[in-house]
This record gives structure tokens, sequence and C-alpha cells, in this order.
């Protein structure tokens, strides 16, 4: 069948208000300490909380941190970070098995010695809250940064939040109007990531060699020392010898404890 010509042409966006705002995403550890109403908070972890979710479980909470004697205590087991004790809002993503614990108990069960998908699905969700609320925030120019270092002491932390047993902080995020923005990290080449049909590891290892160089370019001119092979030394550095080697006795502590 010949083409027609009158026929309207589909059109094929490759960009997106939300697209640009990912593609301007950075972590911003100069955070304000002017203070965030609680209306722009609750409108950003209201829209998160529409994340997709397993089997609908929702197995995660967020405790939102205003009290400076509390954000300065959660600042001590995550390395004494400058931007947890100052930014105006802390928001602890947590894993969370209550519910579901107690849905169990209300038919007779119980979670003791279940599986590992429990805590790994409640992870997830817990990161993918986290990520859809930086989104969100980010729309209303709120600016911050991801705090994995709470798994430093995961136990300590559940302390200063009061978790109960079934609940630990997956990771954390300083929030807050942004004092400065930093220039944006390289990251590595699409290719080196997205594979087609079948993983193909050697495109992948060729691919970092051209890494190391771009992002040690960025650390000089940012005025951080680094070596010339920068991330593969870092990663080198960071995961060898082991990284919170303690972390699953820590998580056995806080009742995930499963096999």
């Amino acid at each position: 069948m010949a083409n027609d010509a009158s026929a309207p042409s589909i059109e094929t966006p490759t960009t997106s208000e939300t697209i640009e705002l990912l593609l301007d995403r950075r972590s911003v550890r100069s955070i304000a300490p002017d203070p965030i109403p609680e209306a722009q908070v609750e409108a950003v972890l209201r829209a998160a909380f529409r994340a997709p979710t397993s089997s609908n479980i929702q197995a995660y909470s967020v405790v939102v941190v205003r009290d400076a004697e509390t954000r300065q205590a959660l600042s001590v087991p995550t390395g004494n970070q400058r931007h947890v004790a100052e930014a105006p809002v802390f928001l602890a993503y947590c894993a969370d098995l209550t519910r579901i614990e107690h849905a169990l108990e209300k038919h007779g069960h119980t979670l003791d010695d279940n599986n590992f998908e429990v805590g790994l699905v409640s992870s997830i969700d817990a990161a993918l809250v986290g990520m859809s609320a930086y989104l969100a925030a980010d729309s209303l120019g709120l600016k911050g940064v991801m705090i994995g270092a709470v798994r430093n002491d995961p136990v300590a932390i559940a302390k200063i939040l009061g978790l109960p047993k079934r609940v630990y902080c997956v990771y954390g995020m300083s929030l807050g109007r942004p004092a400065a923005l930093p220039e944006q990290k390289p990251r590595m080449d699409y290719r080196a990531m997205v594979h087609e049909e079948r993983y193909d590891r050697d495109k992948m290892k060729d691919l970092l060699e051209t890494y190391d160089p771009v992002l040690a370019q960025h650390y000089r001119e940012t005025g951080r020392e680094t070596t010339d092979d920068s991330w593969t030394h870092d990663m080198d550095k960071k995961f060898h010898p082991y990284l919170r080697d303690g972390l699953r006795d820590a998580l056995r502590e806080l009742g995930f404890d499963f096999r």
C-alpha cells in the first residue's frame, strides 16, 4: 500500500520536563538552613508514595527529622557529615516490615524464619520511594543528597530514630533549598551500562578505561585530588577490604534475620 502523504506524522518526543529535571540532577551538600514548610514535605512524600511497590506491600516508612539536636545526633554515625546536621530536614527512608508482620499475625502466622526475599523487596520499596521523593522535591526547587552512611551503624541510627524491630534505615536524605550548586559529576558512557539483547562484558571493560580519565579531569577541575585511574581506583579502595562488613549482623539485631 502506498504511503498516505496526508496521514498525520507520529511524534516521537525524546525530552520532557521530567527528563530534563533528571538530566540536571546532582547531589547538593551546600544547603541553606531556611526551614521547609511542612506542606511541601508532605506534598513530596505523598507523591513519592505512588512509587511502584512489590505486590502492594508498601513496606517502607519515612521518618521526617527537623529537630536540630536529632539531626546533630544522626550526623555522628554518618561520618560527621555537616549537611546531615545543618540541612533543615532529614528524611530517613526505612524498610518497614511491621505492617506485614501485623497482617501475618492477624492470620495466625509469623515473619520468623522467613526468607531473604522479604528483606530484599522492602529495601527496594524504600529505594523507589526515596528516588521518587528526590525528583518531586527537585521539581519544587528543593535540593539534597542521599546519605548511605546511615548503614555505617544502623543500630545507632535505629536508636536515635526510635525504630522498632523489623525496621531499619536503608538511607537518608538531607533536604532543603540550595545555598550553592556543584558542578555536575560526569557519568559513565551510556554504552557501558546499556546492552542490546545480551550482556557485553568486553565492551563494558573497554568503556571503563575511557571513564577513568574523564572523572579524573572533573575532580581536578573542581579542586579534588585524584589518581589518573580515578573511578576504578576509588572503587578498589572502597570495596577492598570489605565495606560495612558488620552490616548483616546489625540487620539481624534489628529483626532482618532472614535465611
